[in-house]
């Protein structure tokens, strides 16, 4: 069975003129389908844009440590940062649209706030602080300040009220003077320390110039005695013969007590010639405690540098200080006797002092050698070293005494002394109380 399709009918004939209207309908339904499609882009790279700001200004709410609190005219809050929410122990959703006023501690605080924000609220108002109530029910002083938002017009809009709470800039505070201080500390310990230098160099100038003097007033004192051993013989040898027994003569032997002088010779020259020594051993002491020395290793007798540090510390500090010394005899090494006797007067010294507030002060220190290495431990009844400042103590300018009285330098320098001997210098504390520090040196230099 076949079906037969009726012909299609013809179009109608487009109106004069239609063909070019269609024609313009196209391209204007072009035109905008192609401003449609550039709004759209530049709508989406807006988009784009406000998404990366309001993450920035997320972040940086985020990251700041000062609450910020933004609120309409009414006080009632409208935006937060963390720094708030972790202080106020509630979440952003919680805070928003409430008051800014239930932050504070109580009603007092609320008050105080209300009429602050009142009268100042359009000029804004400038670290005022306020106590505000935290999580857990306690208190906290924040340092507050609260600038107006207007609008373009100039009407205002509502506050941004930024804070931080005052145990910070206390605590940034009291670091702050912390370092001022050390740092006039240093500075005062810097300009002692320069005074220490200077007078090592004037004593190492007086005791160059005066050796000089002292070898002359020795060696004349020496040939003094020599002359007045000579004048001894000639006298008496004057006096044994029989002039000498005449009235006038033996008047004027008896006026002028020649007997007496003949006498108390002897002992006058011996002690110009001790008291010239003395001062000769002084003046060299001097000199190897200002480093005048060659610092050529030397075999360095423990027991001189010892006794003389101490009969010049004990000198200095009085009978309230008194040392004991339990050193076995001969006790040697090889280095610098200058350098050596510095770091022991400083560990002496440093008992003097340590021990001052004590009525009676005291320091023993004993010796002796173990497998080729010379050790002294000094230990003092004194209050011992602070268990934070074991560590610091060999530092360069630690010090625990005030500025003028100590620059820090002495322990420091008796520690690089004693390591360039090859030996060791350590500190603690005695188990019965007291400082101890113990130095220990090789027998033989390395």
């Amino acid at each position: 069975m076949s079906t037969t399709v009726p012909p299609a009918e013809p179009l109608s004939p487009l109106p004069p003129g239609g063909e070019q209207a269609w024609i313009e309908v196209i391209q204007k339904m072009d035109e905008v389908y192609n401003d449609l499609l550039q709004y759209e882009v530049a709508l989406e790279e807006k988009n784009a844009a406000l998404e990366a700001s309001h993450q920035f200004i997320e972040s940086v709410l985020a990251s700041m440590s000062d609450i910020l609190v933004v609120c309409n005219r009414h006080g009632v809050i409208e935006e937060v940062n963390p720094s708030l929410c972790h202080i106020a122990g509630k979440e952003a959703e919680q805070l928003a649209h409430t008051s800014l006023f239930d932050l504070f501690a109580d009603d007092v605080e609320r008050a105080k706030a209300r009429e602050i924000f009142a009268r100042f609220g359009q000029d804004g108002v400038h670290d005022c602080e306020f106590f505000l109530r935290t999580g857990d029910g306690a208190t906290v002083p924040v340092s507050m300040n609260c600038t107006p938002r207007l609008s373009q017009t100039g009407k205002l809009m509502g506050m941004v009220v930024t804070g931080r709470p005052v145990g910070e800039l206390r605590r940034a505070y009291s670091a702050l003077r912390q370092a001022h201080d050390d740092l006039k500390r240093t500075q005062g310990q810097l300009l002692h320390a320069e005074k220490m230098v200077s007078l090592g160099r004037l004593v190492a100038g007086v005791a160059h110039e005066l050796n000089n003097p002292i070898s002359f007033v020795l060696g004349n004192v020496m040939s003094l005695q020599r002359y007045a051993g000579r004048l001894e013989s000639y006298l008496g040898a004057i006096h044994a013969t029989p002039a000498a027994e005449e009235p006038e003569v033996a008047a004027m032997r008896a006026d002028l007590r020649i007997d007496r002088i003949l006498a108390d010779m002897p002992h006058l020259i011996d002690g110009m010639i001790e008291g010239a020594e003395r001062t000769r051993d002084i003046v060299d002491a001097l000199k190897r405690f200002s480093a005048v020395d060659k610092m050529t290793p030397e075999r360095v007798n423990l027991n001189e540098v010892v006794e003389r540090s101490v009969r010049w510390v004990v000198q200095s500090a009085g009978a309230r200080f008194a040392v004991d010394l339990e050193i076995p005899p001969n006790l040697a090494c090889l280095g610098s006797s200058g350098q050596l006797q510095q770091v022991v007067m400083n560990l002496i010294q440093n008992a003097a002092d340590a021990t001052a507030g004590l009525s009676k002060g005291q320091l023993v220190i004993r010796g002796g050698e173990t497998d080729g290495t010379v050790w002294l431990r000094f230990t003092d009844n004194g209050p011992g070293i602070a268990q934070e400042n074991l560590g610091r103590l060999f530092e360069p300018f630690f010090t625990t005494k005030p500025v003028g009285q100590g620059t820090g330098l002495g322990l420091s320098i008796s520690y690089g002394i004693v390591d360039r001997h090859g030996g060791k210098l350590q500190a603690g504390n005695a188990d019965g109380g007291g400082a101890e520090f113990l130095l220990s040196l090789p027998v033989e230099s390395n």
